[in-house]
């Protein structure tokens, strides 16, 4: 059996007994090669449109990336593996010691990119910062912000 209708046997095979779970919890590739791990009380798969919505209690992970929200859309392709995730509802995000929160988080899980739009604040040890969208460039933990205002901490001489 060809390796996409075996992963969309697995799914529809998986759906009833998915429903019946108090929690969905599923690990799946991800259009860069590892694994995105997703758990949420519901998950509702349209494998026609190569889509999924992911509501209640929900949470990304993807090596040092944490997302958690109270809805994220999903798109994967036909191996199947998650390419795209859109966050919403509220988003709060670890990366890499990095706290952030705002309203909506995409995540590009090919070019491996996370943007954080709406109003976005961030939050590392003491020092903080307000933006009004944030990218962050997940292999390299680069990231660059629009309309910054903050405060840091600074060394004391001696």
């Amino acid at each position: 059996m060809p390796t996409v209708a075996r992963a969309h046997l697995i799914l529809l095979v998986g759906l009833p007994w998915l429903a019946q779970a108090s929690t969905v919890h599923a690990e799946i590739p991800s259009g860069a090669g590892d694994t995105v791990s997703l758990q949420a009380d519901r998950l509702d798969v349209d494998i026609l449109m190569a889509e999924a919505t992911l509501t209640g209690n929900v949470t990304l992970t993807k090596g040092e990336v944490t997302v958690s929200c109270p809805r994220i859309d999903v798109r994967f392709d036909q191996t199947p593996r998650v390419t795209w995730a859109r966050g919403s509802g509220g988003v709060s995000a670890d990366v890499r010691g990095v706290h952030a929160e705002a309203p909506a988080v995409e995540v590009d899980l090919v070019s491996q990119v996370l943007e954080l739009r709406g109003g976005v604040k961030l939050a590392r040890g003491q020092g903080w910062m307000t933006a009004d969208s944030a990218r962050i460039e997940l292999p390299t933990g680069k990231v660059s912000l629009t309309q910054v205002k903050g405060a840091m901490p600074v060394a004391k001489g001696p």
